[in-house]
């Protein structure tokens, strides 16, 4: 049986990690690099750092910081932000990271998906949905939001996983935007509508507040990952005490 992973998120701005809601009202988070050093030493099963507006910047991301933060912390680190072409991907492989994460060039370029497999691996491609529910829609729908959450696009979130999956894909990094920041819990539905269609694994991101959330997106939603931030960040809890519930509550987790 394969185990779950948790994962703990750094979104960078101006070279510090921050936290809202809704990807709106933007808090200070601490250093990334010192951050990424504690959730190394406390369990993390792996680690992903998102340049949050690079695209909306139309910048690269940070490799830098990206090179410092890979000095601390030996689990895979997967990198997003900005990224535009398989050059761009390679520069940040060879600044450390081991996956890396596209969202907005994705969705202009579906193509790149494909191309970045045929260069890398499919297991180094994540490809992040950020979706936002379609209010009235019956039965529910997501659509894709791009350039940081800023811009809505006339895809369907469901549609376009399955898209990015038969394009070579290795992973989906899925954030609920109604859910992110709020601490009441993932997108239940929308996390299990996508894990039900893609045979590649799917990072439940957006909305953790407690344990018992990790778990429900485990469990219900039928997530392979778990990614979360406030609750690490603002020492709610720790890796190893959620590794330890979810553990008790039967799910399946590396040590």
């Amino acid at each position: 049986m394969l185990t779950k992973r948790i994962i703990p998120c750094l979104d960078v701005k101006d070279g510090r990690v921050v936290k809202g809601k809704s990807f709106q009202s933007l808090r200070d988070s601490g250093d990334p690099v010192e951050l990424a050093r504690r959730y190394y030493r406390g369990g993390a099963d792996e680690l992903v750092f998102l340049d949050i507006t690079a695209s909306k910047e139309h910048r690269e991301t940070m490799a830098t910081l990206v090179e410092r933060i890979a000095e601390v912390v030996f689990i895979p680190l997967t990198v997003g932000g900005g990224l535009r072409t398989v050059e761009d991907m390679r520069r940040l492989l060879l600044s450390g990271a081991d996956k890396i994460s596209v969202n907005t060039s994705a969705v202009r370029h579906p193509d790149l998906i494909s191309q970045a497999a045929d260069r890398f691996g499919s297991q180094c491609v994540v490809v992040a949905i950020d979706a936002k529910r379609i209010p009235g829609s019956n039965p529910l729908r997501w659509q894709v939001h791009a350039y940081g959450g800023s811009v809505a696009v006339d895809i369907d979130a469901v549609q376009w996983a399955a898209q990015a999956a038969a394009l070579g894909a290795g992973e989906i990094l899925l954030t609920s935007m109604d859910a992110d920041g709020h601490r009441t819990g993932y997108d239940i539905e929308l996390t299990r509508a996508i894990s039900t269609q893609v045979s590649i694994p799917v990072i439940a991101s957006g909305g953790a507040g407690s344990p018992q959330d990790l778990y429900r997106a485990l469990e219900e939603g039928e997530a392979d990952a778990v990614l979360a931030a406030s609750i690490f960040h603002y020492n709610e809890t720790d890796i190893l005490a959620t590794k330890q519930y979810l553990a008790a509550k039967g799910i399946a987790i590396r040590n």
